[in-house]
């Protein structure tokens, strides 16, 4: 009951500044401010730690983060970052769920962090062969504990990875495939997986109208013309920045769309 509750009690928690954005799951509060409303913070900051004590709450500085993303370009030494908010510590990287956010917006720390607990859950593959299982147990214990933990959330940073970070992934994998941890039917990472998976969930979502996801897929406007047909039936995303082309919401609708 523990998120359940925090949802509810939450449920009043909302920016001052109509501009920026506050997301809430689970018991894990993001606020996002754009550029423009960086002077906001403390105001913001300030107004969490007066709700939270008005239920009985604390806002714990320690825990709480904060990151600066920034555009590709502008990392110089020129650049002028927004003064730090006070007793909060100004990371490069946060973890959201499980998954590594790092503020130059690729997934090379999160390969990294992810290899490295793959490679540790290897431990058990390897007991599990010195006593003898068989080579079809071997390969639904990877796909359980090895395989599940790689595709963890493929579909929200797989378009930031590059193709060194794939090339990574791809190697894990034929390593486990030459020790027989692993089937040899299992297919590359960033030639099938990464596509099933974001299939697989795009799928989920156009069935369900009460997905989480659906408020991000408004449904086309009625036209006249006679158009070539497409796989759904959404509006799309202008494409502002290559950035943006990485985005889930906005690599699903414009596939296979000419």
């Amino acid at each position: 009951m523990g998120p359940v509750s925090y949802l509810v009690m939450a449920a009043d928690l909302c920016p001052i500044d109509k501009r920026n954005r506050m997301i809430k799951f689970a018991d894990d509060t993001y606020l996002i401010l754009p550029e423009k409303c960086t002077t906001t913070s403390e105001d913001e900051l300030q107004h969490i730690q007066d709700w939270a004590q008005g239920c009985n709450l604390t806002l714990n500085r320690k825990k709480t983060k904060e990151v600066i993303f920034r555009a590709k370009g502008r990392r110089d030494n020129s650049t002028q970052l927004p003064v730090a908010c006070p007793a909060i510590d100004r990371v490069e990287q946060l973890t959201a769920l499980g998954v590594v956010i790092s503020d130059r917006m690729t997934a090379a720390d999160h390969v990294s962090k992810l290899l490295e607990k793959c490679t540790q859950r290897l431990y058990m593959p390897r007991v599990l062969s010195q006593h003898g299982l068989t080579s079809t147990s071997m390969n639904d214990v990877f796909r359980a504990t090895v395989l599940a933990k790689l595709m963890y959330c493929a579909s929200a940073w797989s378009g930031f990875c590059l193709a060194a970070d794939r090339e990574r992934l791809d190697t894990f994998l034929r390593r486990c495939k030459r020790l027989r941890y692993s089937d040899h039917d299992i297919p590359e990472v960033h030639a099938e997986m990464f596509d099933s998976t974001d299939e697989a969930l795009f799928s989920r979502i156009i069935r369900n109208n009460k997905h989480v996801l659906q408020h991000y897929l408004p449904e086309r406007h009625k036209i006249q013309y006679d158009l070539r047909p497409r796989q759904h039936s959404k509006q799309l995303i202008s494409k502002t920045a290559e950035l943006n082309n990485r985005d889930y919401i906005v690599r699903m609708l414009c596939r296979d769309a000419y």
